[in-house]
């Protein structure tokens, strides 16, 4: 269906949007006719996202960056109050701004820190400085909060950023319950949950989606009404997450050890698994 949220006039604003699935977002947006707001860092990436958004945009200054710390509350207001001096409430709100350092248990505090400023604070600052906003527009609206399959299985390596994910996770539902019990909102969250994707200045990988084919997935789920918008890719099926993430869970349920499917003694019993 065509959506309502995502309709010429309307405003969509993505976080992270210099690069990688931000930027692909933020190019679909405009070509559906949106105002785009970009917020990144400032800097020669977010400059050369806006100008090829831009190019896809309906109307000259339809492609608006912001530069922007979205782990920073005043700076993320600021942008806010940019973005709703001149459309009232924007109909999408995508915090997808993400940071990769954070690494393991005994990393440094400064590392860890950083992960869940950026992928934590980052997007409950989004949802705190647009949404209220939007619900008050009382018009059809999205919030989407970019999540990871690693905040679901938590697999070894980096525990930072696993830990800010899983709070991603865990805060959207908890939105998603308290938009649909307040009276009259019509603004909705969903958790994009990316596959394996080439994403910033990364060599593409057979198996790996572009982000591109993240946004048409994503676009179809919204389209559908779906909360969690699991990506597959082309290493990774959907039955194989449905697996991976059933026996996650399972590790809790059957009183396993954590990290089960990583323990060599729990391997011939993950292989045999068939939910």
């Amino acid at each position: 269906m065509p959506h309502a949220a995502v309709a010429r006039d309307k405003a969509a604003v993505v976080t992270g949007a210099a690069s990688g699935i931000g930027r692909a977002a933020a190019t679909r947006f405009a070509a559906a006719g949106m105002r785009v707001y970009l917020l990144d860092l400032p800097g020669d990436a977010l400059e050369a996202a806006q100008a090829e958004v831009a190019g896809h945009a309906a109307e000259p200054g339809h492609a608006v960056a912001l530069p922007c710390d979205v782990s920073d509350e005043a700076e993320m207001r600021r942008a806010a109050a940019k973005v709703i001096s001149v459309c009232t409430a924007p109909s999408i709100v995508m915090n997808n701004a993400v940071t990769r350092t954070g690494g393991g248990v005994w990393n440094p505090w400064a590392d860890w820190k950083k992960a869940v400023d950026v992928n934590l604070w980052g997007v409950i600052n989004g949802v705190r400085c647009f949404v209220p906003s939007m619900i008050s527009a009382g018009a059809r609206a999205h919030v989407i909060n970019v999540g990871s399959k690693q905040g679901i299985t938590n697999p070894p390596g980096n525990t930072a950023y696993n830990v800010t994910k899983a709070a991603v996770k865990t805060y959207t539902e908890a939105l998603q319950h308290d938009l649909r019990t307040t009276p009259g909102c019509r603004v909705s969250a969903h958790l994009l949950i990316p596959g394996w994707t080439t994403t910033g200045d990364r060599e593409h990988k057979p198996g790996a989606w572009l982000p591109d084919q993240v946004v048409d997935y994503m676009m179809a789920g919204l389209e559908a009404g779906d909360f969690y918008i699991l990506c597959p890719d082309d290493e990774t099926t959907p039955a194989m997450d449905r697996k991976r993430i059933l026996w996650a869970a399972g590790d809790i349920t059957e009183n396993r050890p954590p990290l089960s499917r990583w323990d060599p003694a729990c391997q011939a019993a993950f292989d045999a698994f068939d939910p």
